[in-house]
């Protein structure tokens, strides 16, 4: 009976040890998560912000460019009005020394095909980011979620399992108590009866 006892004791004391444990690992695992939602907000934020802003740069690029690619590729024809407004407003003659400089204006939209090219570029690169930081911090996320829950459930039946130890070892300790002194009371009838038969 007393071996039982000590055994349940043990096996009562190791598994509050390894509720212990798990309950820290449970706390580092809070944490971890909060790091984790914390750096994943900022880095949102900061995605937000660059796409803001790469976003309004490719538009006033692209508008530019339209505008250039008007001025330059013939679009003179937009800049006319229609016939009813050209009666009643007359435009001076342009001067014959003006002329398009065809050649820088093709250099210009040429640097700005490549920025846009760029933009768009940065912009993909973001996006891509953006989409593999939050596929990355989803499946960490539910990873967490499993180990928590899983800790959780093994801290609850551990700690039943120990109280329940804990109650059986009560119960065991008041009836090796019980017995232990009927023993006692049973040894000393014993030895009273003996020094009378010998006597």
């Amino acid at each position: 009976l007393t071996s039982k006892i000590d055994q349940d004791s043990s096996k009562s004391a190791q598994l509050k040890e390894e509720v212990r444990v798990l309950e820290s690992e449970l706390a580092a695992l809070t944490k971890e998560q909060a790091v984790m939602d914390k750096i994943r907000m900022e880095t949102h934020e900061d995605y937000a912000v660059a796409k803001k802003d790469l976003d309004l740069g490719l538009s006033g690029l692209r508008k530019a460019l339209r505008l250039l690619r008007d001025y330059y590729g013939g679009g003179a024809a937009a800049l006319l009005q229609d016939d009813k407004f050209g009666s009643f407003m007359q435009q001076p003659a342009m001067p014959e020394k003006h002329s398009k400089a065809a050649g820088a204006g093709d250099s210009i939209l040429g640097i700005l095909e490549v920025v846009e090219s760029d933009f768009a570029t940065n912009l993909a690169k973001e996006e891509s980011e953006e989409e593999d930081a939050q596929t990355s911090y989803d499946k960490m996320t539910q990873e967490n979620k499993i180990a928590k829950t899983t800790k959780e459930q093994d801290v609850k039946y551990k700690v039943q399992e120990s109280k329940s130890l804990d109650t059986f070892i009560a119960e065991t300790s008041g009836d090796r108590d019980t017995t232990n002194t009927e023993l006692a009371a049973v040894d000393e009838y014993y030895s009273k009866i003996k020094e009378r038969c010998i006597a």
